[in-house]
């Protein structure tokens, strides 16, 4: 199977149900910001010598992918038994339960902090950004096409955020990386 199929070279991608849509389709910019939120915490693994970080790193990432499948899924074509394509409650509880484990390691937040730190800090950072882009661009999707986003997919994403932040912060003090103060 060749990597290149020269079907989008007209500026066009298909969707899981087999619809065609524009590459700027708001749709195809929610999933793509997923996708690269998914390249950030890749890095923010190869970065990160933490095994507790870089396991929930891995594991978020394959959340990730079920997020973007269903983003990518406007007619919910996705059987229900195909469980490795689902985002629950219970992926969200596991994100707060490592919130909360993780938080209970770190001095209490005074200020807000510059982004930055060390390299695994600053790449969950920047991930952290992209996480909220893609929060936005999926709020867009479900303001623009009634029922287009799952309320659980947005609301993995808002606790993935503050996950990120928490993740950053942990990573640059176990790293004695003191955080920079605004």
């Amino acid at each position: 199977m060749k990597i290149y199929t020269k079907t989008g070279d007209g500026g066009q991608t298909s969707l899981f149900d087999k619809s065609r849509v524009s590459k700027a389709d708001p749709r195809v910019d929610a999933y793509g910001d997923v996708d690269e939120l998914n390249a950030c915490l890749g890095a923010a693994r190869a970065a990160c010598t933490a095994a507790d970080l870089s396991d929930g790193l891995a594991a978020i990432q394959k959340d990730l992918f079920a997020l973007g499948a269903r983003l990518a899924d406007p007619s919910a074509r996705i059987a229900e038994r195909v469980t490795k394509a689902a985002v629950r409650s219970t992926d969200v509880e596991r994100l707060e339960r490592l919130i909360d484990t993780l938080e209970a390691e770190l001095p209490p937040l005074r200020r807000s902090i510059l982004p930055g730190g060390g390299t695994c800090g600053a790449w969950l950072h920047v991930a952290r950004t992209v996480c909220r882009r893609a929060e936005r661009a999926m709020v867009a999707l479900r303001a623009a096409e009634e029922a287009a986003v799952e309320p659980a997919l947005i609301i993995y994403v808002n606790r993935l955020s503050d996950l990120l932040f928490v993740m950053a912060r942990v990573a640059n003090f176990r790293d004695d990386t003191s955080e920079i103060e605004w």
